[in-house]
């Protein structure tokens, strides 16, 4: 396997890092319904510059390897909220289809952008994302209801397509979705764990493939997927998923959308900042 050696105490200090980051993201899968993504990917570009890791590949193995650790969280938090009752499931199965297929295209985007274009992407989505939240109305409301098809499976690839090239689980997108469709924000954050699922899975392979025989990955990669990072932050996340679940369903709606909106603006000023 083709990587960069790292010394044993650059190791166990990220893995001690990697610890830490997990359990904020794995509350905050189970509070916003995001998989952990948006908060691991940019801890995870800062730590692998940390270690030297070359620039090409810093970005892609962020995004990879937040994926891979998102198909167990966001089943453990997709079960979390089910045991509730608060998952959409008619919406979830009429997206198992067009979400993959997004994720494909993600998947083949990945092979040739660069870390910088990743970056960007991140960072612009999660400013109008945040925006909206902090500056939320009752009124701003595109429907009453979520459209059937073709327009639902039109926003399933986007949503694939946008949560697989930033490494996150869905939720950043799928919430202001079906909230601007007049959806309570609880019953999106519940239905975005599931969203986690059809992204991350597919995603996980095409990461991959993607960096397949990159002759910069680090040490412990498969493609672009880092399973160092995958096997120090799963138990951690795994555990705190559903204390992030109980969170949400105490919290009101109000204070859900201020804080998700202050976190995404933070993360994109990070990566905006990283571009200079």
């Amino acid at each position: 396997m083709p990587g960069i050696d790292l010394p044993l105490n650059e190791i166990l200090a990220f893995a001690a890092a990697a610890i830490a980051v997990g359990a904020v993201a794995g509350v905050l899968a189970g509070v916003f319904g995001i998989g952990g993504g948006a908060v691991m990917v940019p801890v995870f570009y800062q730590a692998l510059g940390v270690v030297g890791i070359d620039e090409s590949v810093r970005m892609h193995v962020a995004v990879g390897s937040s994926l891979a650790i998102i198909v167990p969280t966001s089943i453990r938090s997709l079960m979390a909220h089910k045991k509730r009752g608060a998952v959409d499931m008619e919406l979830l199965k009429s997206l198992m289809l067009s979400v993959p297929a997004g994720v494909i295209l993600a998947s083949l985007v990945a092979a040739y952008i660069s870390s910088a274009g990743l970056r960007i992407v991140f960072a612009c989505i999660s400013i109008v994302v945040g925006l909206r939240l902090l500056f939320n109305r009752e009124s701003w409301r595109i429907g009453n209801d979520i459209p059937g098809n073709p327009w639902r499976s039109m926003f399933g690839v986007v949503l694939g397509f946008f949560s697989t090239l930033m490494g996150i689980g869905g939720g950043i997108l799928n919430n202001t979705f079906m909230t601007l469709f007049g959806r309570p924000i609880h019953q999106a954050v519940a239905t975005s764990a599931g969203v986690g699922v059809l992204i991350s899975v597919p995603g996980v392979i095409g990461y991959v493939w993607a960096g397949w025989g990159d002759p910069f990955l680090p040490v412990g990669s498969t493609g672009f997927v880092n399973w160092i990072a995958f096997a120090t932050i799963i138990p951690v996340t795994m555990v705190a998923a559903p204390v992030g679940a109980s969170i949400a369903h105490a919290l009101k709606k109000r204070h859900l959308e201020i804080g998700f909106g202050l976190f995404m603006l933070f993360v994109a000023a990070r990566f905006f900042y990283s571009l200079w």
